[in-house]
C-alpha cells in the first residue's frame, strides 16, 4: 500500500525563465561570482565535489565568507572520509572552487549559490590524481595535445524511475525490498479502500503514452524548468518503456567536463523534485524484474573547430573513417570500459539479452541491440554522432566520458577496424551465427578482471593514473562484488530451501 504520510519540503517557486537574461550563461571570474551573488541577494554558498564512485558531496558557508582569496587559497576538508580518496594519515585535502560553474541552486529554499570544485593536494598544491573532475579535464587536454580534434561533444541519455514508496533492508537473518508506484500496472487490482482510477502503462508499454497513463508529465516538466534555470539546456522529456514511472530527460550536448557537471546537476534535481512531490527517484539500472532497466546511452563526436570529424555523407551511416576507427576502439575495449561505465553489480541485471539490452559488441544503423548505434534521424552533418549504449546512470560521468574518449582515441590511433556492421535483428539470428558475436561481460567481476588486464589505453597522457585504476578495482571488488557475493539471495530460498 502506498505510504504518503511523510512531510516533504516545498521547493522554491520557479522564476520566469526570462529573468535569467540579467546573468551571463557562465560567470568568468571570482569577482563576477561575488558581484552576481550580491546582486541576486543570495545568502548561502554551497561547494560541491564528486567522490570516486560518482556521488556529489558538499558543504556550505554564509555569503559573507565568500571572498576572492577563497578561489585562490581553497577550502580544506577531510579526504579520508570521502570514498576512494585518502587514508586517515594523509587526510587533509583542498577544494578549489571553479567560478565558471557557479549557478543559483535550483532546489534550495534559502537563496543559495552552488559551485563545483576541483580537488587539490594541499602540500603540492596540484590537482589530485583521484579527482574525477580533474580526470575529465585531463582527457579533454589530451585530445587537444594529439592534434586530432579540438573538442569532443557528449550527450548522455540517463533514464530513471520515480516510485511512490521504497523499502529495503539486509541483515544477518533477512533480506528484502518492496517497491511501489501508483503508476505500476500491478496496482490495477488494488483494493485498499481508496479509489483506483486505472490508466497505468502495462509492462514494457510505457513508451510515449499521454496522461493519465503517464502520471509524471508535470513532475518531469518541473524538473526540466529547474534544470534550465541552473544553466543546463534540455531538449526533450518523456515516459520510458517500463511501467511504474520510468522516465528520460535529454540534455543538449556539450563538451566533456561541462556535460559531466550537467549530469551531476541533472541527478540532483531529479531526486529533489521527486522528493518534493512525495516520490522517490532512482538511477539504479534494474530495480524491476521482467521489465526494462535504465540505461545511459552516450552520444559522442569529435570536432575540429566548427567541423564534425565524424560526418561523411558517403560513408556507412554517414560516418567518416575516423568515426569507424573510434567505434573500433570502443568495441575492442568494451569489457574493460564497462567496469567504469556500468559499474555496479545491478548493472548486469540489465545487460542481458532482451529488453532492448545492448549486449552485442557490434555496430549498426538503428539497431538497438548493438553496443554502438548510429542515429539516423537527421542528414545534417552537425547531427552526426555515434551512440554507445551499454553504460548506465550509476556511472561516474567524469570517469565514464573520459574512459570512452580514451578508448575511441586509441581506436583512431591504431586504426582499429570494427568489422562489418550488423543491420539484422541480432536476437533472431540462427544459434550458430549468434555464437560468433561477442557480447558484453555478464558480471561486474568479469569487467573488473578485464579492466585489470586492459587499461594501458587509459594511462596515456596521464589521464587516468595507476593509483586510480588500483583504487577502483579494490573498492569495487571488496565493497560491491564481495558484499553481494557473500549474502544469500532471497530467491535462493525459493530454489534451494527444500534441497
Amino acid at each position: 500500500m502506498l505510504d504518503t504520510k511523510e512531510t516533504f519540503v516545498t521547493l522554491p517557486e520557479l522564476q520566469p525563465l526570462a529573468s535569467q537574461g540579467k546573468a551571463p550563461t557562465r560567470l568568468a571570474s571570482p569577482k563576477e561570482v561575488i558581484e552576481y551573488a550580491k546582486a541576486n541577494k543570495l545568502q548561502i554558498v554551497d561547494f560541491k565535489f564528486v567522490d570516486l564512485p560518482g556521488t556529489w558531496q558538499h558543504f556550505s558557508i554564509p555569503i559573507t565568507e565568500l571572498e576572492e582569496d577563497l578561489f585562490v587559497d581553497g577550502i580544506g576538508f577531510d579526504g579520508s572520509s570521502i570514498r576512494g580518496f585518502q587514508h586517515i594519515h594523509e587526510s587533509d585535502m583542498l577544494l578549489m572552487p571553479d567560478p565558471t560553474s557557479a549557478v543559483v541552486d535550483p532546489v534550495c529554499n534559502v537563496p543559495t549559490l552552488t559551485i563545483a570544485c576541483d580537488v587539490y593536494d594541499p602540500v603540492t598544491r596540484t590537482p589530485y590524481s583521484r579527482d574525477p573532475r580533474h580526470i575529465a579535464q585531463k582527457a579533454e587536454k589530451y585530445l587537444k595535445q594529439l592534434g586530432i580534434a579540438t573538442t569532443s561533444y557528449w550527450g548522455p541519455e540517463a533514464e530513471f524511475f520515480i516510485f511512490d514508496n521504497i523499502r529495503f533492508d539486509q541483515n544477518s537473518y533477512s533480506g528484502y525490498y518492496f517497491i511501489d508506484s501508483d503508476e505500476g500496472v500491478w496496482n490495477s487490482g488494488r483494493d485498499s479502500g481508496t479509489q483506483n482510477l486505472g490508466h497505468r502503462p502495462r509492462f514494457k508499454e510505457g513508451y510515449f503514452p499521454v496522461p493519465p497513463a503517464d502520471a509524471l508529465q508535470d513532475v518531469r516538466s518541473e524538473i526540466i524548468l529547474r534544470l534550465i534555470q541552473a544553466n543546463v539546456p534540455v531538449e526533450v522529456h518523456h515516459h520510458e518503456v517500463a511501467t511504474a514511472g520510468q522516465c528520460e530527460i535529454d540534455m543538449r550536448y556539450g563538451p566533456l567536463t561541462t556535460m559531466a557537471d550537467s549530469l551531476m546537476m541533472y541527478k540532483y534535481v531529479v531526486k529533489n523534485v521527486a522528493r518534493a512531490h512525495g516520490k522517490t527517484a532512482t538511477f539504479m539500472p534494474k530495480p524491476l524484474f521482467q521489465d526494462n532497466g535504465s540505461g545511459m546511452h552516450v552520444h559522442q563526436s569529435l570536432w575540429n573547430e566548427g567541423t564534425n570529424l565524424f560526418a561523411d555523407p558517403n560513408g556507412y551511416g554517414g560516418l567518416t573513417e575516423m568515426a569507424r576507427y573510434y567505434i573500433g576502439g570502443l568495441l575492442a575495449h568494451s569489457p574493460a570500459l564497462l567496469a567504469i561505465c556500468a559499474p555496479t553489480t545491478n548493472s548486469y541485471r540489465r545487460l542481458v539479452p532482451g529488453y532492448e539490452a545492448p549486449v552485442n559488441l557490434v555496430y549498426s544503423k538503428r539497431n538497438r541491440s548493438a553496443a554502438v548505434r548510429i542515429p539516423m534521424y537527421s542528414t545534417n552533418p552537425k547531427a552526426k554522432r555515434i551512440e554507445y549504449r551499454p553504460p548506465d546512470p550509476t556511472a561516474n560521468p567524469y570517469l565514464a566520458f573520459a574512459a570512452l574518449l580514451m578508448a575511441g582515441l586509441d581506436g583512431v590511433a591504431k586504426k582499429m577496424d570494427p568489422g562489418a556492421p550488423m543491420d539484422v535483428d541480432l536476437y533472431d539470428l540462427p544459434p550458430a551465427k549468434a555464437k560468433k558475436i561477442k557480447q558484453v561481460p555478464g558480471s561486474l567481476s568479469e569487467t573488473l578482471d578485464a579492466l585489470e588486464r586492459d587499461h594501458d589505453f587509459l594511462l596515456k597522457g596521464d589521464v587516468f593514473t595507476p593509483d586510480v585504476i588500483e583504487t577502483w578495482l579494490e573498492m569495487k571488488r571488496k565493497k560491491e562484488v564481495d558484499a553481494v557475493r557473500l549474502r544469500p539471495h532471497p530467491y535462493e530460498f525459493y530454489m534451494y530451501y527444500d534441497a
